[in-house]
């Protein structure tokens, strides 16, 4: 049988290979949405390969620009350049397919919103930001890649203008960080976050919630 502490870093370790997983799922998926919209409007290889990697790893760049957090997580693993890269121009293969994996492609965004987000709480709590700082962290790693993509392809980002998206992450967000003040095991308070982000998302897209809209035309008479 295995020592207590062997057996305590035998569960860290799991619990790291399966955000690792979720991570390498995440930046898959976001990188497939970028190159979709890059198709949309038309764009060559290149601005595929370029909305890929922003949709991608952007979120991630601008939080660890945001904190100085240095050096930025891709530039010490450009295997996860080439990944996302790959996954871009895949895409450009398969689109005509990918109707048919709709519902698991929603399933893996949903998934990498909410890895992204716990990944940027994660990082500023080590760094010991204040709460709202750790929030806005974790909610800048979680959209601003959708937001950076949407805005390279012309369009109102996709976060501000359909169903709960940004208040996804941002619920997720509140949670992990009040979990971490009552000194909840780490593991458990990813888990729980995860879990419950994950059904929050799924429940929006099956019942349609959204935000209310703010809608003004102002006439000149």
């Amino acid at each position: 049988m295995l020592p207590s502490t062997s057996l305590l870093e035998s569960f860290q370790f799991s619990q790291l290979t399966t955000m690792l997983v979720i991570y390498l799922i995440a930046i898959t998926a976001e990188a497939m949405s970028g190159a979709l919209a890059a198709g949309r409007r038309n764009m060559d290889i290149f601005g595929v390969a370029v909305i890929a990697f922003v949709t991608a790893l952007g979120g991630g760049t601008i939080r660890d620009m945001v904190l100085g957090h240095y050096p930025i997580g891709w530039t010490q693993h450009p295997e996860y350049v080439y990944l996302v890269i790959s996954a871009g121009l895949l895409t450009t293969i398969v689109a005509r397919h990918m109707r048919h994996l709709k519902q698991v492609f929603l399933l893996l965004d949903a998934m990498g919103l909410i890895a992204f987000s716990l990944i940027g709480c994660s990082v500023a709590l080590e760094h010991g930001y204040p709460r709202v700082v750790v929030i806005m962290a974790g909610m800048l790693t979680g959209i601003s890649g959708g937001i950076v993509r949407d805005v390279l392809c012309n369009q109102v980002p996709v976060v501000f203008r359909r169903e709960l998206y940004a208040s996804v992450s941002l619920a997720v967000c509140l949670l992990y960080w009040l979990l971490s003040a009552l000194n909840v095991n780490h593991d458990i308070n990813i888990a729980v976050c995860f879990a419950g982000g994950l059904a929050f998302r799924l429940l929006a897209i099956r019942l349609g919630w959204r935000l209310p809209v703010f809608s003004y035309q102002e006439r000149w008479e």
